[in-house]
């Protein structure tokens, strides 16, 4: 017997309205577990979602330039179940098994009732209606455990719609909405704000409805509704239009997301109001799209990205700042012209960068290191290496590790509500590789355990899958400091741009021989340029000073890598 799966998008940790730029099969294609899907792109990386199940597509439900987000789905994959009882649905006669409506209709029943749903059906009109009640879960929270649930965001009765935030989790790290994972009516709520929750526990049962035109009626697997599924039924009947109407109400939003007029109360959750802070938006002036008007991540992203569009006035741009218009300039006047188009790249992270070089408050000290006795080391070290190459970036990399544990302020990200620092005591430090699809900045996990050959090795690998892109979401996260270098290039000094939440980024330039006073003489000393960027809100000056120092006085002795 075959069964429909579902195939969804797996989680993107911290990345939202990812770019879907390719699909890769089409509806009835053949494929395997692992085979790619899609590919998606973030302001770091392309990556294929591969498939979890092998089969024959039936339905693909995303298109090329949808915005996409964790646990989307993506489309569903029939499967044969060769360990299956020969037990069959029986189906009225005028069934024609090669019917592709009917399979479709047949497909969608058969998913729904997969997901231990509560299922009543009747035919009305030529059609085949069904009311689903299923349950809405917390779901992974990773090591996160007794995790508070500090809001309840909707009530019993209210319709809202997918992705719409049910309740509103705190954790040691962050705030975050727990989001419907469909559209309907909350029949019961299991959880009430102050309580703690873990992964898995219910928060309540909501009903929904799947329609199928043309079909014929229910085939008899579905059993006859009890009393009790009959009194739901009633009630579902007189509702579903009315749930389909305030459904679509929900998901229309108005033309502007801004406001002409400061808003005297605001509705948001934490994790809305952590992000209105990280883009510096003043919340009186969004525009709700949820309930009671409350305030949404993507009300955010549309207020900026609105006013980031529209050209600066005397008022200003609504991001604290009261910038001159810019002039548009018709420069085929001085000569031939080519208009090229940004990059996809360039388009996802221009945003982010301007956010964190105006919310950021950057000074860049410069230093230098004295690398001769390192470099001749590792000349020493390739000369006799099996299997992997030592770069001098690996070096940084453990340099800066022991650096961040003899300075943590340096890893560390500021609060949400910007009173307090959040001193982390892992070490995990992202390099920045330049790839022919653009700058991707991959995670090398606690370096502080790793030794110059895990490193060397690890760095390749990671730098190999980001020019092939075959990087994965787990691949961009989680890093605490970043090394951007430039060293391969030229330069002897540059301003790296902070990547929030992080608090400082090092820039590397190509390294020098120079004349250094010994006392006696000058000798020739190779010289490696240091320009470290760090968050003057969270990073005094004296610090900026004394972690460069110590970072040159490691890379100048790695043996004092070992202490």
């Amino acid at each position: 017997m075959s069964t429909i799966q579902d195939i969804f998008i797996p989680d993107l940790g911290g990345d939202t309205d990812v770019d879907l730029i390719d699909i890769m099969v089409s509806v009835g294609d053949t494929v395997e577990v692992e085979d790619g899907l899609i590919t998606l792109e973030t302001e770091k990386a392309s990556m294929d979602v591969p498939t979890t199940h092998s089969g024959v597509i039936k339905e693909i439900l995303v298109e090329v330039g949808a915005k996409v987000n964790s646990g989307d789905l993506i489309a569903r994959v029939e499967t044969q179940d060769e360990s299956s009882t020969k037990e069959e649905v029986s189906t009225p006669s005028p069934v024609s098994s090669d019917s592709p409506s009917l399979q479709e209709a047949e497909a969608k029943l058969e998913a729904v009732s997969n997901a231990n749903a509560e299922i009543s059906c009747q035919f009305v009109d030529e059609q085949t209606i069904c009311t689903v009640i299923e349950e809405v879960r917390i779901p992974d929270l990773g090591e996160d455990k007794d995790v508070d649930l500090i809001d309840v965001l909707v009530s019993v009765g209210d319709t809202v719609a997918k992705e719409m935030g049910l309740v509103t989790l705190e954790t040691e790290k962050a705030s975050m909405d727990v989001p419907a994972t469909f559209g309907g009516e909350i029949l019961e709520l299991y959880v009430e704000a102050g309580m703690k929750v873990n992964s898995g526990d219910l928060i309540a049962k909501m009903t929904k409805t799947v329609v199928m035109e043309n079909k014929l009626p229910t085939p008899a697997k579905t059993t006859a509704p009890t009393q009790t599924e009959a009194s739901k039924e009633t009630k579902q009947k007189s509702t579903i239009q009315e749930a389909m109407a305030k459904t679509s109400q929900v998901e229309v939003s108005a033309n502007s997301k801004v406001l002409s007029t400061k808003s005297a109360k605001v509705y948001a959750s934490p994790s809305v109001r952590k992000v209105a802070r990280e883009f510096g938006v003043d919340l009186g002036f969004v525009k709700g799209s949820g309930k009671k008007n409350r305030i949404l991540k993507d009300d955010i992203k549309a207020y900026v990205k609105e006013q980031l569009n529209k050209p600066a006035t005397s008022a200003g741009s609504g991001l604290g700042f009261n910038l001159p218009e810019l002039k548009e300039i018709d420069f085929s006047q001085f000569g031939e012209i080519e208009t090229v188009e940004l990059s996809r790249i360039q388009k996802i992270s221009g945003p982010s960068l301007h956010r964190n070089w105006v919310s950021i408050p950057h000074v860049t000290q410069f230093d230098e290191a004295d690398i001769t006795e390192l470099e001749k080391f590792r000349k020493e070290q390739n000369a006799i290496a099996d299997g992997f190459k030592l770069s001098p970036l690996v070096f940084v990399v453990k340099a800066v590790a022991k650096a961040l544990a003899i300075h943590p302020k340096f890893n560390a990200s500021l609060s949400a509500d910007g009173d307090s620092i959040i001193m982390k005591k892992y070490f995990n430090v992202a390099i920045a590789v330049d790839t022919p699809n653009g700058l991707m900045v991959p995670v090398i996990k606690d370096v502080d355990k790793k030794g110059f050959k895990d490193i060397a090795i690890e760095m390749a690998e990671i730098s190999s899958k980001a020019r092939e892109g075959k990087l994965k979401s787990a691949d961009l996260q989680g890093a605490c400091f970043t090394i951007s270098s430039l060293g391969g290039i030229g330069g002897t000094k540059f301003t790296p741009i902070i990547n929030a939440p992080e608090v400082a980024i090092l820039g590397l330039s190509k390294s020098e021989m120079k004349p250094v006073w010994d006392g006696e003489t000058f000798q020739p000393r190779l010289t490696l340029p240091l320009s470290l960027s760090y968050d003057h809100k969270v990073i005094d000056g004296a610090d900026g000073a004394r972690f460069t120092t110590t970072l040159s006085q490691l890379l100048s002795d790695i043996r004092l890598l070992s202490l």
